[in-house]
C-alpha cells in the first residue's frame, strides 16, 4: 500500500495526500475504520475519502480497505469478528451459550486430531529429558506456568523461561540447552515472535522442541520436533484457552501415569503443602478468653 501511494503521490490532490499521510501513518487504525469514520477523523468528506481509493486504482473505498487488511489479517482477524458479532444484537444468555459452545466444539476436534502415537512420543520425551524448558507469551505464559505446575512434581528440572525479564531472559537460559533438553514452546493466535525465535534457538542449541499450538500452518510446527494441536477458535478473541488448557492437563495427566513412583511424588507434594490448607491438619485454634469489661478498664489505667 505504501509502495501504490507512493507512485500515485505526484497525482494526489492535497487532500488526498491528507488522507495518504494519515492512512501511513496509522495503517493498522485505518484497516479497521469505515469510510464515514476516516473521513471525519481525517476532516474530509466521505466522498473525497472514496475519490482518494479511486485514485489509488481501487474501485472504491471498500477494495482499498479490503486491501489494506491483507497485510494486517491474523492481527485484525479478532477485530473484524467482534465487529461481526456486535452488528447482530444478542442477549447475554446467548453469547455464554454460545461461547460454551464453541468450547466444546474445539475440545471434540482437539480430541479427534490426537495422534497416540504423537501423545506417547510426547510424553517420552517430557520424562526423558535432561531439563524441560517452557515458554510461552501473552496468554501462553499463563498457560506455560500451569503446565509447570503440573509436571513439576513428577521430574526434576522444569523451568519456566515465561518471567518478568521477557524474551531477554528465556534467551539468556536457552543458550545453556544442550542435546538430551527439551523445549515446550506454547503459541497460538496471534503468534508470537519471540516464541519462534526461542525456538528455533533451542533447535540450533541441539534440543528437542515440542510445540502445543493450533495448526500445521503454525510458525512453531515446522521448527517442531513434535506437536500436539488444539483447536482454539473463538468468537470474540484471537484464539480460545479452554481448548489449551485442556490439552496441557492431559499432557501433565500423561506424564502422572506414565512417570515411576508417581504416588510417591505425588504423597511427598500433598504432605509438603498439607500445613498450608485450610481445615486439613492446621493446628487447633486456642480461644483466647478476653477479660470483663471491669477488669479492662482496671487494666487500660495500669498502662501508661
Amino acid at each position: 500500500m505504501a509502495q501504490r501511494i507512493a507512485r500515485r503521490l505526484p497525482e494526489l490532490s492535497p487532500a488526498h495526500r491528507q488522507i495518504a499521510d494519515w492512512v501511513l501513518a496509522h495503517p493498522l487504525h485505518a484497516a479497521t475504520m469505515p469510510i464515514d469514520e476516516l473521513a471525519a477523523t481525517v476532516g474530509v468528506s466521505v466522498a473525497t475519502a472514496n475519490r482518494f481509493a479511486r485514485a489509488l486504482d481501487f474501485e472504491g473505498y471498500a477494495q482499498f480497505r479490503a486491501a489494506l487488511v491483507l497485510g494486517f489479517e491474523t492481527t485484525l482477524a479478532p477485530v473484524e469478528k467482534l465487529r461481526s458479532k456486535l452488528e447482530r444484537s444478542a442477549k447475554v444468555a446467548d453469547v455464554f451459550a454460545g461461547t460454551l459452545s464453541d468450547v466444546e466444539r474445539n475440545l471434540a476436534l482437539t480430541r479427534q486430531s490426537l495422534d497416540p502415537l504423537t501423545c506417547e512420543r510426547a510424553v517420552e520425551a517430557v520424562l526423558k529429558a535432561q531439563r524441560v524448558y517452557i515458554v510461552g507469551f501473552g496468554s501462553s505464559s499463563w498457560l506455560g506456568g500451569l503446565l509447570q505446575h503440573g509436571l513439576d512434581p513428577y521430574r526434576g528440572e522444569v523451568h519456566l523461561l515465561a518471567t518478568r525479564e521477557g524474551a531477554t531472559y528465556a534467551a539468556k537460559v536457552l543458550s545453556r540447552a544442550r542435546p538430551g533438553d527439551l523445549l515446550v514452546a506454547i503459541a497460538f493466535p496471534r503468534y508470537l515472535t519471540d516464541t519462534v525465535l526461542l525456538a528455533r534457538l533451542a533447535r540450533d542449541a541441539g534440543a528437542s522442541v515440542l510445540a502445543l499450538t493450533d495448526r500445521v500452518a503454525s510458525p512453531l510446527a515446522p521448527l517442531a520436533d513434535l506437536a500436539l494441536y488444539a483447536q482454539a477458535d473463538s468468537q470474540y478473541f484471537a484464539s480460545s484457552e479452554a481448548s489449551v488448557l485442556a490439552l496441557v492437563e492431559a499432557l501433565a495427566s500423561a506424564v502422572a501415569h506414565r512417570a515411576r513412583n508417581s504416588v510417591q511424588a505425588a504423597t511427598r507434594l500433598a504432605e509438603s503443602v498439607l500445613p498450608w490448607l485450610h481445615g486439613a491438619g492446621a493446628p487447633a485454634r486456642t480461644e483466647v478468653a478476653l477479660p470483663s469489661p471491669r477488669k479492662a478498664r482496671t487494666l487500660k489505667k495500669a498502662i501508661p
